[in-house]
């Protein structure tokens, strides 16, 4: 029979998603088949599965740690942001709804037997599940209905471990507040607490461990200190793609504001030779950078909008007036095109806008989505890639003609007469090493031969030996449940 047990945070961003990956490695260094579990994720950086669904990221990874392929059973529901008020709803890897918050509120209990059918499926074919929440159960005026932390928990009636961030201040007050709020059958559940993300000398919060376990009743499952290497494993979030200084070449990314599926960021920020630079709102493009790569976006006429407020149009153009280089993938694709026209409004409103001109191609939206895993070649070398392709809209026009990659045995992917503007669908292209080198060297500077997916899979390991010394990791296996019987 398997068993489960539930990660929560005391608050948002407190490390889960990064424990819960390394937990997955360190169960599967113990010889246990182990699967990872998200209820319920928001985040437009979704990964796609082999069976034709998408998921958030972060189960991608813990997937990955697990050792397993992803599936849409780690994480049935997906909410992706469109607006600040609404998001797209995926369901069990299938777009389900477009809502705003107030309905997806009132209505998410609806999900629960699809979230429930997804993970006995997972607990039917493993020994542990490690489920992972979302926010904070702490925040009891949104318990109602819930079914990322509490709700799951008590409709799965399963265990749960309360992870602290120490980092942000306050992780007493997080910890001891949350057990304060909760209602008893609630508060009930959880079973130990650990802090994460610690510098220093852990030694020195020996004391407040104490005044938590006193005032909580919960059993220390230890102390986690930072773990420097975080930065080598694929970010959900792009305010966590490393910045690094120093590299021979410059690439440079404008943040867009529904910034989407940027980790084909990741390898690049990995590459020691190669700096990355996150450009934010109100800062103009630097004019040092060798490459523009505008990335996709889950709102692409609104974040085309976007980065023409803050002038990147003009910086852009001059770019490329200096001879520098251009990419744009998926919804930087479509930006760099002479017109996106979304006639039946899928974005929004019905409208019909100018693109940014760089590439002979027009765009227009369409309601049915593409998301498929795809294999590919990059023409001017032979390299042979895999990634995948999750979009809205066609593309036609000239430049298509100047395609640069062969996907699944068709041309793909648009240039410009002089080649140093480029646009494509695929998605992680990056990630293999001799197009990523290969790319970079077009670019005036060779890089260093470096192996991407054996970095992660290294780094990995060494998450799971950190946790292994900091944390009691026997005893917070031992107090995952069985799973009782599926309906």
């Amino acid at each position: 029979m398997a068993k489960a047990i539930m990660i929560q945070g005391a608050g948002s961003n407190v490390g889960k998603s990064m424990l819960v990956a390394g937990l997955c490695r360190a169960a599967v260094r113990r010889g246990l088949s182990v699967a990872p579990f998200k209820p319920q994720n928001m985040s437009n950086n979704a990964a796609v599965t082999a069976n034709g669904g998408e998921i958030g990221r972060a189960q991608a990874l813990q997937a990955r740690a697990s050792q397993l392929d992803p599936h849409t059973d780690m994480n049935p529901v997906l909410l992706k942001p469109e607006s600040d008020i609404g998001a797209q709803v995926i369901v069990q890897g299938q777009r389900f709804a477009t809502m705003k918050a107030r309905e997806y509120g009132s209505r998410k209990a609806e999900l629960i037997p699809k979230v429930l059918e997804s993970y006995h499926r997972l607990a039917a074919n493993h020994d542990l599940i490690l489920i992972e929440g979302a926010g904070s159960p702490a925040e009891v005026n949104l318990r109602a209905g819930d079914i990322a932390n509490m709700g799951f928990a008590e409709a799965a009636d399963c265990p749960v471990i309360l992870v602290g961030d120490i980092d942000r201040g306050g992780v007493i007050a997080q910890l001891v507040g949350t057990d304060v709020i909760l209602p008893p059958d609630d508060r009930s559940r959880i079973k130990a607490f650990a802090i994460n993300k610690f510098r220093g000398d852990p030694t020195l919060f020996a004391d407040g461990m104490t005044a938590i376990a006193e005032h909580t009743g919960w059993a220390e499952l230890g102390i986690v200190p930072w773990f420097e290497d975080a930065w080598k494993l694929p970010a959900e979030d792009v305010m966590d793609v490393a910045t690094r200084k120093g590299g021979a070449i410059k690439v440079v990314v404008p943040r867009l504001n529904r910034i989407a599926n940027f980790d084909d960021l990741d390898p690049l920020a990995a590459q020691p030779d190669v700096t990355v630079e996150i450009i934010e709102a109100g800062r103009p493009l630097p004019a040092d950078a060798d490459l523009v790569l505008i990335p996709g976006s889950k709102s692409t006429i609104a974040d085309l909008a976007h980065f023409r407020a803050q002038g990147w149009d003009i910086d852009l153009h001059a770019h490329v007036r200096r001879g520098g280089h251009v990419l744009g993938i998926c919804g930087g694709y479509q930006m760099l095109g002479r017109t996106i026209a979304d006639p039946d409004g899928i974005e929004g409103d019905a409208t019909s806008v100018d693109g940014l001109g760089l590439l002979d191609v027009t765009t227009t939206m369409t309601a049915q989505k593409r998301v498929a895993l795809s294999d590919a070649r990059y023409d001017a070398t032979g390299d042979v890639l895999t990634g995948y392709e999750i979009h809205l809209g066609a593309t036609t026009g000239p430049d298509m003609e100047n395609s640069w990659l062969t996907l699944n045995g068709r041309p793909e992917g648009a240039a410009s007469r002089t080649g140093r503007v480029k646009g494509c669908y695929l998605h992680g292209l990056f990630a293999a090493d001799g197009f990523r080198s290969a790319f970079m060297a077009a670019l005036g500077a060779p890089i260093e031969a470096m192996s991407y997916d054996a970095g992660v899979e290294t780094t990995l390991d060494a998450l799971a030996a950190h946790l292994e010394t900091c944390l009691d990791v026997d005893l917070l296996f031992e107090l995952a449940e069985d799973i009782p019987p599926g309906p």
